[in-house]
């Protein structure tokens, strides 16, 4: 299924005059485009014709994230692709026996990375995404589709199974759903996976830049340490019995929320009756 994510240009509002400049801190990039602006840090998959993953662009793409880890200028990420599908999964010659253990490495890396930034992740879909083009959607915080928009595991019928959707997906779309979806190899359609909850918007091709640039809006408008915080609290508690969830959800709040300048100014913001002012420390 391609999944696939147009080369957008968004003009996001200036939620916060006090960002330092931008700055970039990787390298030359053989198989992404990469752009921070107006606090969104949009990676795109430019591996033509089918964005097939291999070890290098799989590296790109940890090296990118990570080099996020410091930036305060940046509050999300937002990943697409400049070709007509999202990606169609690791390369032929990746895949060989030989090779298998520097491709699961590459792709842990940017599992990884991803849980370590902490930054929100938004997937624009307006095609296939297959295999580990899939997967890599499944570890998207949002995802915004298209009609168009599909999305498979069919590694059974190469004799393999999935390593990281056997473990993401049960979370997403449930066992039962991943059994199926996984066990024979069929495809998602973009309303099937809506309604399953892997999707979180689905709209009409010709609305999907303006419905990304609205999700970007709406978040860089908050602080983003805040931001930060907020998604590692969901994701560091999901799968604990829920009284442990709950205590280090209190612990994180108690001990390090509250020890930002910009949940003190929200809490005296709501108290003076104005809006805050972050200040993202």
């Amino acid at each position: 299924m391609v999944v696939i994510c147009c080369l957008f240009r968004f003009r996001l509002r200036a939620h916060n005059r006090d960002m330092p400049p931008i700055t970039t801190t990787v390298g030359p990039l053989h198989h992404l485009r990469f752009q921070v602006a107006d606090a969104v840090a949009h990676i795109t998959l430019n591996h033509a014709p089918y964005n097939l993953l291999t070890v290098p662009m799989m590296r790109e793409i940890a090296t990118v994230i990570e080099s996020l880890n410091s930036r305060s200028d940046v509050k999300c990420m937002l990943l697409d692709s400049s070709q007509k599908v999202f990606s169609y999964g690791i390369s032929r010659e990746d895949s060989r026996p030989d090779r298998v253990f520097h491709t699961l490495e590459a792709f842990n890396g940017i599992f990884q990375a991803i849980l370590e930034t902490s930054k929100p992740l938004i997937v624009a879909v307006d095609g296939q995404a297959v295999g580990t083009g899939c997967e890599l959607v499944a570890l998207g915080d949002l995802v915004v589709a298209t009609p168009r928009a599909q999305f498979a595991q069919p590694e059974v019928k190469l004799g393999i199974f999935p390593p990281f959707a056997s473990v993401l997906l049960p979370a997403v779309i449930g066992p039962k759903r991943t059994y199926e979806m996984i066990l024979t190899g069929e495809p998602l359609t973009a309303l099937e996976a809506k309604q399953l909850g892997f999707v979180n918007r689905l709209v009409p091709e010709e609305d999907l830049h303006q419905a990304v640039a609205d999700v970007l809006n709406r978040i860089v408008q908050f602080s983003g340490p805040v931001l930060e915080m907020t998604k590692k609290v969901i994701s560091s508690t999901m799968g604990l019995p829920v009284r442990e969830a709950i205590r280090q959800s209190q612990d994180i709040y108690l001990n390090q929320l509250m020890a930002l300048e910009d949940a003190q100014e929200g809490i005296r913001a709501v108290a003076e009756n104005r809006r805050p002012v972050w200040r993202n420390r």
